[in-house]
């Protein structure tokens, strides 16, 4: 009989805590309420809860779904024992406090026993959030992408017809000097009827011996004006320049050639700079200089279109060097990548990488995705994606790549070019919009439903004027009106902040004469007792309606996080130039970690056991109003020994 240890089967425990490991979210329901018998830490985190919610039904464990058809899904896969999956499905959950929208691959599978019945349900789900955004973005980056091609197109085009000018033009000089050699017959005749400009000087007094109507004509003379005249004679604005070369090739006897040479030429008495090709060629009779003859071709076009693409390619380079776009030509066959500077640096490199560094600068999680447009690229010809990255120092951040594919023959890739842009600041401020306005509709919401309830039912009594409850509803819409307007209020006051529009009024007032008149609400109230500390003489220049309004902020802060902390300080005191103010209670105070963020927009510090509405405004404008007085503003705290709200300004 074997030795052979027999393999150990794990029992339904074990196999759960083994499924709990899988980046899978996964969760199996019983019952056709969909009782949550196991959810694995992926799941969990798909729904914003914690293993509490298992045993409950799913209706109960995320009330969200009401209205939504998951729970109805559920009822018929455990009633018809089938499987249900969808793809790129809309979702809203509550995750993190906020009812937010997600889309999701999902798949729910009825298990069934040996007697075909229903007694378990299989829920598997895949985030595709971010892959439907992409979608959205996708067609905008398309047609972005189309016009700068076309663009570069256009200039490639532009300078290929310009290069084959030049080409052209080159190419007509060289066979003209070599025919002219010929015979002097000849030769006088394709003077007349070169289509360069020609002219015959004799060496020794530098008469013009013979010059043909296309010199005439690049010179702006007449034949009168060069026949029988020494050359310096007839075009003196060129001698000083020119005279000194050409006596060296006559001395020298080796040929001058010019190329774009600029130079002003009086043509029908009037300057014109110019731009010219031209050879002093030296024409030998036994060895010794006879004459200089002289080809000369009018190229002022060609260098003022060529020019133009280098000013326009040049407004490019500072276009894409302005606009922090770094650019890329990738080899497709060999796998080798030149980059700018500006491309090295958004990924984090100090200078040149190989290609695969580049390739595992992308977050792990975004890899596929860059590799799947890759592959679309070189099937339709554009690349297009947005993926994070990791720089050396392990922080992340977003990029926008884009490029367009060039093929070689029988539609082969051979290269890519194309543009990266460092996107994290874009996707920052898309993120906080999206919040911000998650939170306002959520907090605008309620006080809103408060006050139409009260309304209806204020309609429905409004002839019972001696009903009690009259009062009582009139209460509760002031109160909605109030918080209605107090967010309003936050909402123009941050939008003034951020468009510097935020102006002060100032005066100077007595410090404690402010602090002991503001806040009465919280005085009629009863619940807080308010105390004065500090010195009664100090005053302040400074916008009193302003600084009531931080302090308003500071006590309303305490009465709301500190409720059982009967007592709060105001206290002033002069420390050197500067007035400090602060906002003292005795509540369970703030944790450290939250402290750095206390008096950033929309930031909301809520201590264990407290669910205070608001946007995460009221800090922000503090802050914003002691910085245009010129003063600091900061906190003091520690769990369960209370906070101290403080601000300086300056006392004059």
């Amino acid at each position: 009989m074997s030795n052979a240890q027999q393999p150990l089967n794990l029992n339904n425990e074990e196999l759960l805590n083994v499924l709990s490991f899988s980046g899978d979210a996964t969760a199996i329901h019983v019952t056709e309420d969909a009782v949550i018998q196991y959810a694995n830490d992926a799941m969990l985190a798909f729904w914003g809860k914690g293993k509490d919610v298992i045993g409950k039904s799913l209706e109960n464990a995320l009330p969200e779904l009401k209205g939504q058809p998951f729970i109805e899904m559920f009822k018929k896969v455990w009633d018809e024992g089938i499987t249900i999956k969808g793809t790129d499905t809309r979702a809203q959950l509550i995750v993190d406090g906020i009812l937010q929208t997600f889309y999701f691959d999902y798949e729910y599978r009825a298990v069934k026993n040996s007697a075909g019945q229903t007694y378990c349900i299989l829920h598997t789900a895949k985030d595709v959030s971010e892959r439907m955004l992409a979608k959205n973005r996708e067609q905008d980056l398309t047609e972005e992408l189309r016009a700068a091609n076309e663009e570069l197109q256009a200039a490639n085009e532009e300078m290929n017809a310009s290069n084959e000018e030049l080409s052209e033009s080159r190419q007509e000089l060289f066979e003209l000097y070599e025919d002219l050699k010929e015979s002097d017959i000849r030769f006088r005749n394709m003077v007349k009827q070169a289509p360069v400009g020609i002219c015959i000087i004799r060496a020794h007094d530098l008469f013009i011996q013979d010059v043909n109507d296309n010199y005439l004509e690049l010179v702006g003379k007449k034949r009168s004006e060069l026949e029988n005249h020494t050359i310096w004679g007839a075009i003196p604005e060129a001698a000083d320049i020119y005279a000194p070369i050409m006596n060296d090739v006559i001395n020298s006897g080796v040929p001058f050639n010019a190329i774009e040479h600029e130079l002003v030429l009086i043509r029908d008495g009037v300057p014109e700079t110019v731009f010219i090709d031209f050879v002093y060629e030296p024409v030998k009779n036994d060895g010794m200089v006879s004459a200089i003859m002289v080809l000369a071709i009018d190229v002022s076009d060609k260098v003022i279109a060529r020019r133009s693409i280098e000013d326009m390619e040049e407004r490019v380079r500072l276009a894409v060097e302005a606009a922090e776009i770094g650019t890329f030509d990738l080899n497709v066959v060999k796998n080798v990548m030149l980059t700018s500077e500006r491309f090295d640096a958004i990924l984090g490199f100090n200078s040149h990488v190989s290609w695969k560094k580049y390739k595992d600068a992308i977050h792990p999680d975004d890899r596929h995705n860059r590799e799947a447009a890759h592959e679309a690229a070189l099937l339709n010809g554009k690349l297009l994606y947005e993926a994070r990255i990791i720089h050396p120092d392990r922080s992340v951040h977003w990029i926008r790549v884009q490029g367009k594919v060039y093929y070689g023959k029988e539609r082969s890739p051979l290269r890519i070019l194309g543009t990266l842009l460092d996107i994290t600041q874009v996707k920052r401020l898309e993120q906080q919009k999206d919040d911000f306005i998650s939170i306002a509709s959520h907090e605008l919401k309620t006080p809103i439903t408060s006050l139409k309830a009260s309304l209806q039912l204020l309609e429905k009594i409004k002839g019972d004027r001696s009903s009690l409850l009259i009062p009582k509803l009139i209460d509760q819409s002031i109160k909605g009106v109030k918080k209605i307007s107090t967010l309003v209020d936050d909402l123009l006051n941050v939008s003034r902040t951020r468009e510097t529009q935020l102006k002060l009024n100032k005066s100077i007032f007595n410090v404690s004469e402010l602090l002991e008149g503001c806040c009465n609400h919280v005085r009629v109230a009863g619940k807080h007792e308010l105390i004065f500390q500090g010195d009664k003489m100090l005053t302040v220049f400074a916008d009193e309606h302003a600084i009531d309004q931080v302090l308003v902020n500071f006590v309303n802060n305490a009465v709301k996080y500190a409720p059982d902390s009967p007592k709060i300080f105001l206290i002033s005191e002069k420390v050197g130039s500067m007035m400090r103010i602060a906002v003292k209670d005795n509540g369970p105070g703030i944790s450290a970690d939250k402290i750095p963020y206390l008096f950033e927009r929309y930031y909301q510090a809520q201590p264990g056991g407290f669910n205070n509405s608001g946007l995460g405004l009221g800090l922000y404008i503090c802050a914003e109003i002691i910085r245009k007085h010129g003063g600091e503003i900061g906190v003091e705290s520690e769990l369960g020994k209370g906070s101290t709200f403080w601000f300086t300004l300056p006392l004059r």
